[in-house]
C-alpha cells in the first residue's frame, strides 16, 4: 500500500498538508470576540451571551484570579457541569497566566484528592449544587487546596430569581458562607477587567491544560496538552469540516448542542474550543436528559450536535422523539466508545443527519481520525486520519517493527496535537513511543486501501463505558475493601446502553456468606465515580489464573463471548 493511503479519501479541497494555525489558546476567544461580537456565543437555560460579553466576562475573571494569585505556573481546577462558569473561568484561568486542571464530578472522593495533590492545584473553581461543592468543601480541608471559588447556577441564567428558589425547593442547591478562602464567582468577576497580560512563549512548550487520564496500573496520571496541541486538534478539526468545496460547517451560521461534559476532551475541544473558533452558539445543557435535548433541537433549530453513542440511544428510546422535527441537524458526529450499527441506521433514519464516527483519545488532544460527511459509508470503521497526522501499526508481539498497512498492529500516531509527555511522570511517556517519536495507543486496528482504520482490540486493560474510560485496576481495588472478598476480576462485557459495562467475577472468603450484586453496589458506592460502577457481579469459587498464579482475564472474556454466541 502507498504511503499515507487515506489522502485519496479526503474530500475535495482538502489537503493532508494544510497550514495549522496554533497560538495562545485564549486567542480563540478573541479572535472570535471580533469577528462574532455581536452573535451569540453561549445560550443557557434562557440567557444569551455574545461573543463580546463572553470575552469581557473572561477578562474580568482574569483580574479576578490574578488577585487570587494565579500567574504563571499556578494550576486552577475546574469542577464544574456545562454551564457559562465553565467556559468563563477556563479563559479566564488562561488569560491570567495560569494553567487549567480538568476535573470529572464523576470521580470518586479518593481519586479527586489524588488528582489535586498530584496536579498541584491550589485553586478549585464549582458551583453550588449539592453534588459538587460539598466535596470540594471537604477536599480543602484536607488537600493542598487553598481557596474555592463557588458560583450560583442560577446568576446564570435569564431568571435567577426564580430559578435561585426552583433550585432551593428541589434541594438542588447548598448554601455556602463567603470567606477568605470561599469566594463567590460573582466577587471574582467584580471588577473592570484589566489584568496583566504574560507572554506565553513557545506555544509547543506552554503548558495549557493538564488533563487526566488512568492508567492500568493504577492512579490516574495527568496529560500535558500545550496551547499548541489544543489549538492544532482545533485547527485539524476546522480543516476536516470547513473544506473550499462544499463545507460542512459555515462560520456564524451555526447552533451546537453542547450536552458533553466540559471536564471531557471530546467536548473541550470539539464542542467549546472549536465551536469558539467558528462563531456557533453554543447551547449548553448541565447534564443530559433526552426529552431536554429532543425539545431544544426542535425548538432552537440545532445544526450540530457532537455526543457519544448512549446519548443516541436514549434519544431513539425516548417515547417523544418521534412527535419532534429534528431536520435542522445537519453535522452529528460520534466518539469516546464504538458506534452500535443498528444505533447509527435508526438514528440517521430519524433525524435525517448522517451520523459520523471518529477515534481519539486524551493525548492527542483528542485528534485522530474523522469520517467524511460525504464519502463512503464504511461499517465498523472510525475513518480516516485527520490532516497533519500520520499513523503506523506496530507488532503487537514486537513493537519495534512496524506492519504493512492492511495489517493488524497497535496504533502509533503522530502530529502536532499529541502530547510532550505526563506532568511528573517522564518515564510513563517514553514507554509509550517509538524509536521514530510515534506515540503508541494501546488501540490495535487494521487500514484498509483507502485508509479507513478498523478498530479490533485493546492492548490496555481498560474498558470504555458511556465514552468514558474505565480502569478495572481501579475497581478490583475498591471491591477488594470488601471484608468478605478474597479474589476479584473485572473485565469488560458488551451493553446496548453503555457501549461497554464493568462484569466483577469475586471469590469469596472461606465460609462467607453469599454477597448479591445489590449489596455490593451499595458497598461501592461512595468508592467508584457513577461511570465505574459494576453493571454485573458474578460469584466464583475459583478464578483462572496463569500458570504463575496471577489472576487471568483471558478465560473469561472467551467464556463470555461464548455465551454471548450461545455456544
Amino acid at each position: 500500500m502507498t504511503a499515507r493511503p487515506w489522502i485519496k479519501s479526503y474530500p475535495a479541497g482538502m489537503r493532508w498538508d494544510a497550514p495549522l494555525e496554533t497560538g495562545p489558546l485564549q486567542g480563540v476567544l478573541e479572535q472570535a470576540a471580533r469577528k462574532f461580537a455581536d452573535k451569540p456565543a453561549l445560550n443557557f437555560m434562557g440567557r444569551r451571551i455574545s461573543y463580546r460579553e463572553l470575552d469581557a466576562l473572561a477578562d474580568r475573571a482574569a483580574a479576578g484570579f490574578q488577585k487570587l494569585g494565579v500567574g504563571p505556573g499556578v494550576h486552577v481546577g475546574l469542577f464544574l457541569p456545562n454551564t457559562p462558569h465553565y467556559v468563563i473561568a477556563f479563559f479566564g484561568v488562561l488569560k491570567a497566566g495560569g494553567v487549567v486542571v480538568n476535573y470529572s464530578p464523576l470521580d470518586a472522593e479518593t481519586v479527586l484528592q489524588h488528582k489535586i495533590d498530584d496536579s498541584e492545584t491550589d485553586i478549585m473553581v464549582t458551583v453550588d449544587l449539592g453534588l459538587l461543592y460539598p466535596q470540594m468543601d471537604r477536599l480543602a480541608g484536607a488537600t493542598r487546596l487553598k481557596k474555592l471559588v463557588v458560583g450560583e447556577i442560577a446568576e446564570m441564567t435569564s431568571m435567577p430569581d426564580l430559578v435561585r428558589a426552583q433550585m432551593k425547593a428541589a434541594g438542588m442547591t447548598v448554601a455556602f458562607e463567603p470567606s477568605e478562602s470561599r469566594v463567590r464567582f460573582a466577587t471574582l468577576l467584580d471588577n473592570d477587567g484589566h489584568y496583566q497580560r504574560h507572554p506565553l512563549g513557545d506555544p509547543e512548550d506552554a503548558l495549557c491544560c493538564l488533563q487526566y487520564t488512568g492508567g492500568t496500573t493504577g492512579l490516574s496520571k495527568g496529560a500535558m496538552l500545550s496551547h499548541a496541541n489544543l489549538t492544532a486538534a482545533c485547527s485539524q478539526f476546522v480543516e476536516s469540516a470547513t473544506g473550499p468545496d462544499e463545507p460542512v460547517l459555515i462560520e456564524g451560521a451555526e447552533r451546537t448542542l453542547a450536552v458533553l461534559p466540559p471536564f471531557h476532551i471530546f467536548a473541550l475541544t470539539v464542542n467549546m474550543i472549536l465551536g469558539l473558533r467558528l462563531g456557533v452558539e453554543l447551547v449548553l445543557h448541565a447534564k443530559f436528559e433526552a426529552a431536554a435535548v429532543i425539545k431544544d433541537i426542535a425548538d432552537k433549530k440545532i445544526t450540530v450536535m457532537p455526543g457519544v453513542p448512549t446519548m443516541y440511544v436514549a434519544m431513539l428510546h425516548h417515547p417523544g422523539v418521534r412527535h419532534e422535527d429534528l431536520a435542522s441537524l445537519k453535522y452529528c458526529s460520534t466518539g469516546g466508545a464504538p458506534m452500535p450499527l443498528a444505533v447509527q441506521k435508526a438514528f440517521q433514519e430519524l433525524s435525517g443527519c448522517r451520523l459520523v464516527e471518529g477515534w481519539g483519545m486524551t493525548e492527542t488532544s483528542p485528534a485522530g481520525t474523522f469520517t467524511p460527511l460525504r464519502g463512503p459509508v464504511k461499517q465498523g470503521s472510525c475513518g480516516i486520519p485527520l490532516p497533519g497526522i500520520d499513523i503506523k501499526f506496530a507488532d503487537v508481539a514486537d513493537p519495534t517493527r512496524y506492519v504493512a498497512y492492511g495489517e493488524r498492529g497497535e496504533i502509533c500516531i503522530k502530529g502536532p496535537n499529541v502530547t510532550k509527555g505526563y506532568w511528573k511522570r517522564p518515564e510513563a511517556m517514553a514507554e509509550n513511543l517509538t524509536a521514530d517519536g510515534y506515540f503508541r495507543t494501546g488501540d490495535v486496528a487494521w487500514m484498509d486501501e483507502d485508509g479507513y482504520i478498523y478498530i479490533v482490540d485493546r492492548t490496555k486493560d481498560m474498558i470504555l463505558c458511556g465514552g468514558f474510560n474505565v480502569y478495572p485496576r481501579n475497581i478490583e481495588e475498591a471491591i477488594y475493601k470488601h471484608p468478605l472478598v478474597e479474589e476479584v476480576t473485572v473485565i469488560g462485557v458488551p451493553d446496548e446502553y453503555r457501549g461497554q459495562s464493568p462484569k466483577a467475577f469475586v471469590k469469596l472468603k472461606a465460609g462467607a456468606a453469599p454477597v448479591s450484586f445489590e449489596e455490593m453496589k451499595d458497598f461501592l458506592k461512595d468508592k467508584l465515580g457513577k461511570h465505574e460502577m459494576i453493571g454485573h457481579l458474578e460469584l466464583r469459587a475459583e478464578l483462572p489464573k496463569t500458570p504463575v498464579g496471577k489472576l487471568s482475564k483471558k478465560e473469561l472474556y472467551a467464556e463470555e463471548e461464548q455465551r454471548r454466541s450461545g455456544g
